[in-house]
């Protein structure tokens, strides 16, 4: 079983960036295709972003262009680089193992204007 912990959100300004990191423990996670998601308004899962094994990404129409999926199998992680954040970007953010369909706690991001 693997455990996920999220990290490197908060309080940001609007246009502003940041990269938020998720760390594995419990499985080494480098073959797995990883995502990350964040709460949308009806409190379901929104998909941002995802990377396979081989590196292979896909990204929502809503951050594509704008976010950056990357991964670093030495560390056992996953990240996420968001740019010119808006006022709706603000949300709880996750990452998703598909191999066993694990969620990390998340991390809260806010955008304020």
């Amino acid at each position: 079983q693997v455990q996920l912990v999220e990290s490197g959100g908060g309080l940001v300004q609007t246009g502003g960036s940041l990269r938020l990191s998720c760390t594995a423990s419990g499985r080494d996670i480098s073959d797995d295709t990883m995502g990350w998601y964040r709460q949308a308004p009806d409190n379901g899962p929104d998909f941002l972003a995802m990377i396979s094994g081989f590196g292979l990404t896909t990204y929502s129409d809503r951050v594509k262009g704008r976010a950056t999926i990357s991964r670093d199998n030495t560390q056992n992680a996953l990240f996420l680089q968001m740019n010119k954040l808006t006022l709706d970007d603000s949300s709880v953010y996750y990452c998703k193992n598909d191999h066993n369909q694990s969620w990390g706690p998340g991390t809260q991001v806010t955008v304020s204007s």
